[in-house]
């Protein structure tokens, strides 16, 4: 395939670094533009949000654990000295401006950035079966969604959907509560404690020896089988992606709480580990609607599973696979696992997007302690992803050159993206945790 590439014009020394999985820091030549293509507006991520508040009463009244935030999901964002210390350390290189860690690890409901898409387009297959079968109006108070006579309605549909672990949670969960039948195509390499909890809150969980790719292709087959069946599709969802994008004015409330200043001369970075793309991709579009220029957004992914930057690098998107340049796709990550990118999201944010690193696997359980150690927080391996890329950029001279950077390190604001975590079982945890103590981290 490379000899391919080659032919056809597509072929770069980031492509054989993928192909030799070695850890690179691929920079979007085409990022500088910062242009929408007006396919997803403003408009389009209002209407989500306004989607989230009318529901918010019923997710109170259901969720108790949302109480406190009257219904909304949302996950806090911390300041992380220690943690900023100790990178420094690991890194050897001092890690100026502040750093911020966006918990969305501890999300409610389902403990992980899917909560955001994944929660958010149930929600809107439910209102449309609600609002047409005239039981419900937008004028109600949306609380009513939780008595029987809703569930009864919601019975008559299923939901599907193919995931690697944290999609199949928020789709699981919000859906069975809801009174949805709801079926959960999962890849061998979901962990066994998701396919468990996804269980025991009533979803069907069905598993394949495959990859991610095969879950999805076979959830999708379920639904088109079924006129009465939802199919998430996490490598192309709309629906999805603008759940993610409403995080954009969320989080703009949020620095300002913290007193962050986002300016020309006060730029902001944002750290996302990314997988299939659609959660990172929709946080990113959602982050440059509110701050343009002035955001630098960067995702993160295993070596060996490098979809998202393969697909950007090439121009070849979702047409491309890590197993076309040789690679396994398989990680330690497992939400990140997966061998070809969105449709939607590499187009959409070709550019928009700053760049994309990639990690060894070994990095991920360093980080994880890191963490754990300094600031009392556990996050998933594969929420560690983006970690070391923050040191990566600020190293990167051509960026910081081309836009103009060099003077504004120290004022800058960094937030690295927790993606999950919360819902891992101790035992799970301390056995993430002891793998870090039997690797040590080379510089």
């Amino acid at each position: 395939m490379l000899n391919r590439l080659k032919e056809m014009g597509r072929y770069s020394e980031t492509v054989q670094a993928l192909a030799d999985a070695e850890e690179t820091l691929w920079i979007n030549p085409r990022g500088i533009e910062n242009t929408f293509d007006g396919s997803i507006t403003q408009k389009d991520i209002d209407e989500a949000e306004e989607r989230l508040q009318r529901f918010a009463p019923y997710i109170k009244k259901v969720f108790p654990e949302t109480e406190t935030s009257e219904g909304i999901i949302e996950s806090p964002l911390k300041e992380i000295p220690k943690l900023q210390k100790r990178l420094s350390e690991l890194l050897n290189y001092e890690h100026e401006g502040r750093l911020l860690l966006k918990c969305d690890s501890h999300l409610p409901v389902s403990g992980s950035i899917k909560a955001r898409g994944g929660i958010h387009e149930v929600l809107k297959f439910a209102e449309d079966v609600a609002l047409e079968s005239g039981m419900l109006s937008r004028e109600d108070n949306y609380e009513v969604l939780a008595e029987d006579r809703f569930k009864g309605l919601f019975a008559k549909y299923s939901v599907a959907v193919g995931s690697t672990g944290n999609l199949g949670l928020s789709i699981g969960i919000m859906s069975a509560k809801l009174g949805f039948k709801v079926t959960v195509h999962m890849s061998a390499d979901a962990r066994q404690w998701k396919k468990d909890l996804l269980r025991s809150r009533g979803a069907i969980v069905i598993e394949y020896p495959d990859s991610y790719q095969k879950a999805v292709a076979e959830g999708r087959k379920e639904a088109e089988r079924d006129p009465l069946c939802h199919f998430v599709d996490d490598e192309g969802s709309l629906e999805l992606f603008l759940g993610y994008a409403t995080v954009g004015r969320r989080l703009e409330k949020q620095l300002q709480q913290l007193n962050v200043k986002v300016d020309s001369d006060h730029p902001l970075f944002i750290y996302l580990p990314c997988g299939v793309g659609g959660a990172p991709g929709g946080v990113a579009y959602g982050i440059k609607k509110r701050y343009g220029e002035n955001a630098h957004c960067f995702f993160a992914e295993p070596t060996h599973a490098p979809c998202m930057v393969l697909g950007m690098a090439t121009g070849l998107h979702d047409g491309i696979c890590v197993e076309d340049i040789g690679l396994d796709g398989k990680t330690a990550a497992d939400g990140l696992a997966v061998g070809r990118p969105s449709r939607l999201v590499g187009k959409a944010l070709e550019t928009l997007i700053d760049g994309i690193s990639t990690i060894e696997d070994y990095k991920l359980y360093n980080y994880l302690k890191a963490l754990a150690d300094t600031e009392g927080i556990y996050i998933e391996p594969s929420a560690c992803a983006a970690f070391d890329t923050a040191a990566r950029v600020m190293q990167n001279e051509e960026y910081l050159e081309r836009y103009g950077l060099k003077n504004k390190i120290k004022t800058a604001t960094h937030i690295l993206w927790a993606t999950g975590g919360s819902m891992v079982p101790e035992t799970e945890m301390k056995h993430y945790y002891s793998l870090a103590s039997n690797i040590s981290l080379r510089a």
